[in-house]
C-alpha cells in the first residue's frame, strides 16, 4: 500500500463490483473500491483514503463510457445511502448480483455449484410495500446518508409507492403546522422518531409515527392530515420509543384512527400484517423466491417439512400445500400467535407453530420421534450459528433449502453444512431489492444424490 498516495491520481480498469456495490480497481496489486464506477470502464481516480489492505479512491475521468452505464435517474443518488447502481442498466445490476452471489459460494463457500439463474423483478421501481422514513432533530425527513445518521431530505423516493410520499409529506406538514418537534438523536430530546408506512396489494396503507414518548400533541389533526393526503389509509398509530439507540419501533402502538392492521395476498394465501410482523417489502419477488424455495424442496405431499425462522408463517403456509405435515418455529412470540392465527385464515390444518429456536426445535422433534425431510431456514443477515447447523444435521434432513438475503453468511454457512456431510447442488438467485446492493438467494443442500 505504500506505493498508493492519497490526492494522486491513477490510471487503472474497472475489473468488477464489490459486495458494496463499489467498483473494484487494482492498482500495483492493491485493491481500489471506487463509487459509481462501471465494469470494464479504464478511469483516472484519486485516491481519497488508504487503508491497511486497501484504499478508496474517487472517478475523475472516464476514458471512455461503458454501454451499461446510465444516467441516474434519482436527484438524491449518490447522497442517499439506499441506492447503489441507480448508474447501471438493470442487465448490468443483475449480472453483478449474480456474480456477487457465485463468488460467495464459491470462494467462502468452497463449492462448484454454479448460480442456475438471476431472477429480475418485472417492474424494478415502486416495489417496496414498508418504509421507515428517520426524521432529524430539524425536522427532516428522509433517509440516512450512506453509512451514517445523517439525514437527506427526500421528497420522492422512487422504490416507494407514491402514496408513501404523500402519506410522510402530511405528517411533516402536521409537524410544522402545529411546532411538533422531532427527536435529537444526541441529546434524547423531541417527540418524532421516524414515520413507518406500510401498504398492501390493494393500496391500502398503515401510518405509525414512532415518538419519543406515550402521546404527541394534536393527535386527530395528525390523523385528518394524513386521511386528506393518503385516503385508502386504513390507520393511524403512534409507537411509543424512549430508549437510546438505533432500534427504530418500541414494543407499545396505540391506534388514533382506524385499524391497526392490513390484509394481503401471497401465493394466493391470505396474511394479517401488523406493523410488527415480518413480511418481505417486494411482493411479487417474494412469490418468485418462495416458488423457487418450493422447487427446491421437491415435495411430493408425504413429507415432513419444518420451517425454522418462520416468522408469521409465510414460507411454512407454503410448504403446507404440497407437504404431508409442516412445522414452524420461530423465538419471537408474537410471530408465532400471528402465524397460527394465518393458518387457521387460510384453512391450512397440517401446520403447526411453537416458539423456540432451533436447538430447542431439533429436541423437541427427537422427543416424538420424528425428523423432517426437509428442512428450510430464512435467518436473519447474520445467518445461522454453528450450533443451529449442527441441530439442523442431526435431525437428518434429506434436504436443506437455505433462504439467504446475505451471500457472504450464505457461503461460510455451506462450508460448515459441508464438514455435516451436506453439499450444495442447486443454487438461484433473485433481485428482490432492485437499484441496491442486496440480493436474496436460494440453495438446496443435499445429504445424498438428488433425482434431478
Amino acid at each position: 500500500m505504500e506505493k498508493l498516495r492519497k490526492n494522486q491520481i491513477y490510471t487503472g480498469m474497472v475489473e468488477g463490483y464489490s459486495s458494496e456495490g463499489l467498483g473494484i480497481v487494482r492498482l500495483d496489486g492493491a485493491v481500489v473500491f471506487v463509487p459509481r464506477a462501471v465494469r470494464g470502464e479504464t478511469v483516472d481516480l484519486r485516491i481519497t483514503r488508504v487503508m491497511k489492505s486497501a484504499a478508496a479512491g474517487e472517478i475523475v475521468k472516464i476514458h471512455a463510457l461503458s454501454p451499461e452505464r446510465t444516467k441516474p435517474d434519482c436527484p438524491y443518488f449518490g447522497d442517499c445511502g439506499g441506492c447503489d447502481f441507480r448508474h447501471l442498466t438493470y442487465a448490468e445490476e443483475l449480472r453483478a448480483k449474480r456474480q456477487r452471489v457465485q463468488d460467495a459460494l464459491t470462494r467462502l463457500g468452497g463449492t462448484g455449484v454454479q448460480v442456475e439463474e438471476i431472477l429480475g423483478a418485472g417492474n424494478p421501481e415502486g416495489y417496496r410495500n414498508k418504509c421507515q422514513y428517520p426524521v432529524s432533530a430539524g425536522g427532516e425527513i428522509g433517509f440516512y446518508r450512506a453509512r451514517s445518521h445523517q439525514v437527506v431530505p427526500v421528497k420522492r423516493c422512487l422504490l416507494q409507492p407514491e402514496v408513501f410520499d404523500r402519506t410522510v409529506g402530511a405528517v411533516g406538514n402536521w409537524m410544522k403546522r402545529y411546532k411538533i418537534s422531532a427527536y435529537d438523536e444526541a441529546t434524547g430530546k423531541g417527540l418524532v422518531r421516524h414515520i413507518y408506512v406500510r401498504a398492501n396489494r390493494r393500496g391500502q396503507s398503515l401510518c405509525c409515527v414512532v415518538a419519543n414518548g406515550k402521546q404527541v400533541p394534536r393527535e386527530p389533526e395528525l390523523a385528518a392530515m394524513v386521511l386528506a393526503a393518503a385516503p385508502k389509509t386504513a390507520g393511524v398509530l403512534l409507537n411509543t420509543n424512549t430508549k437510546r439507540g438505533n432500534v427504530v419501533l418500541g414494543e407499545k402502538y396505540r391506534t388514533l384512527w382506524g385499524q391497526d392492521f392490513l390484509m394481503d395476498r401471497l401465493c394466493g394465501l391470505e396474511f394479517k400484517l401488523s406493523p410488527p410482523s415480518f413480511y418481505q417489502v417486494n411482493r411479487d419477488q417474494a412469490e418468485v423466491l418462495y416458488g423457487k424455495a418450493l422447487e427446491f424442496a421437491g415435495l411430493t405431499g408425504a413429507e415432513t417439512a419444518l420451517d425454522l425462522y418462520c416468522g408469521t408463517g409465510t414460507i411454512t403456509l407454503c410448504l403446507a400445500g404440497r407437504a404431508k405435515r409442516v412445522i414452524g418455529a420461530e423465538i419471537v412470540p408474537a410471530a408465532i400467535r400471528d402465524a397460527e392465527e394465518n393458518a387457521r385464515r387460510n384453512g391450512v390444518e397440517n401446520a403447526e407453530f411453537f416458539c423456540g429456536d432451533a436447538a430447542e426445535t431439533a429436541a423437541r422433534l427427537a422427543a416424538e420421534g420424528l425428523h423432517p425431510d426437509v428442512v428450510t431456514v430464512d435467518p436473519p443477515r447474520k445467518g445461522l450459528a454453528p450450533e443451529v447447523i449442527a441441530s439442523i444435521a442431526g435431525m437428518g434432513p434429506e434436504r436443506v433449502v437455505y433462504v439467504s438475503c446475505d451471500p457472504g453468511t450464505l457461503g461460510r454457512d455451506v462450508k460448515i453444512f459441508g464438514g455435516f456431510g451436506y453439499r450444495a447442488v442447486r443454487a438461484a438467485a433473485v433481485d428482490m431489492f432492485p437499484g441496491t446492493r442486496h440480493v436474496e438467494t436460494v440453495v438446496l443442500l443435499s445429504r445424498g444424490e438428488i433425482d434431478s
